[in-house]
């Protein structure tokens, strides 16, 4: 069985979170409910959760806040919100799984089936530690981010990203370390996830981080050479916006 804590400000939001949970997740049992922040956390260093379903909007204390207080940090965090706002960017850096409300019981279902599979550690979450790292920086660019790949987690350094490629539904990324990873994000998850004032959309199949970019070579669209020697095509209608960005 997979221990749930649930903690949401609205009473109608934990009732109708833990009848689906009882109906269509079987092996979660909820060991409590929270009202608010202060006996979340309570909860949650007490009776040690393998999961925590979390709102972001609370009342006093919302959930980024409650986060940084806590001791206990073993267990998969899903966030719940009503808003698909800015929270979700930080979240998303973390590889971490949120569910917008009114919670879709597929949605639900995969979110739960997802934190089963990665119950496998017996250290604080690191995606937490890295949620927790960016907001207490309360950086608008955050430093590093949480790669899903098929063996795990990565977390690198967003500085060290050269540019990254689409291949269907997944994306490489290349990094000045000489590495590679296969994410399992479209190249669209990342283009709206990355800085825009350094990661640049320059072509369907490419992004590139612009500080790696060494030469350009004109054409129709163009093409870069980045620092590790590969050369990339410009698509035609992004080469002006290319152009302007490396201040060409």
């Amino acid at each position: 069985m997979i221990k749930a804590i649930l903690i949401d400000d609205e009473e109608n939001s934990i009732s109708s979170l833990k009848e689906k949970l009882l109906a269509h997740c079987t092996q979660v049992k909820i060991i409590a409910c929270c009202n608010n922040a202060a006996k979340g956390i309570e909860a949650i260093d007490n009776l040690q959760p393998d999961i925590v379903f979390l709102d972001i909007e609370m009342p006093v204390m919302n959930g980024f806040v409650m986060l940084q207080q806590l001791t206990y940090k073993n267990f998969e965090l899903i966030f719940t919100t009503a808003y698909d706002h800015y929270a979700i960017k930080a979240i998303r850096y973390s590889a971490l799984d949120y569910l917008v409300k009114p919670i879709e019981v597929e949605d639900l279902k995969a979110a739960v089936l997802k934190a089963e599979e990665k119950r496998n550690h017996a250290y604080p979450n690191p995606q937490i530690e890295l949620l927790v790292e960016q907001l207490i920086n309360k950086k608008n660019s955050f430093t590093r981010i949480a790669i899903p790949t098929m063996e795990g987690l990565h977390f690198i350094k967003v500085e060290d990203i050269i540019y990254l490629e689409a291949s269907s539904n997944y994306t490489h990324i290349f990094t000045s370390e000489k590495k590679k990873y296969i994410a399992s994000h479209t190249l669209k998850d990342f283009e709206d996830m990355l800085p825009p004032e350094i990661f640049l959309r320059i072509h369907n199949s490419y992004i590139i981080n612009k500080n790696f970019t060494e030469k350009y070579i004109r054409g129709e669209g163009g093409q870069v050479v980045l620092s590790n020697g590969v050369t990339l095509d410009v698509a035609k209608r992004k080469k002006s916006e290319f152009l302007k960005a490396i201040g060409y």
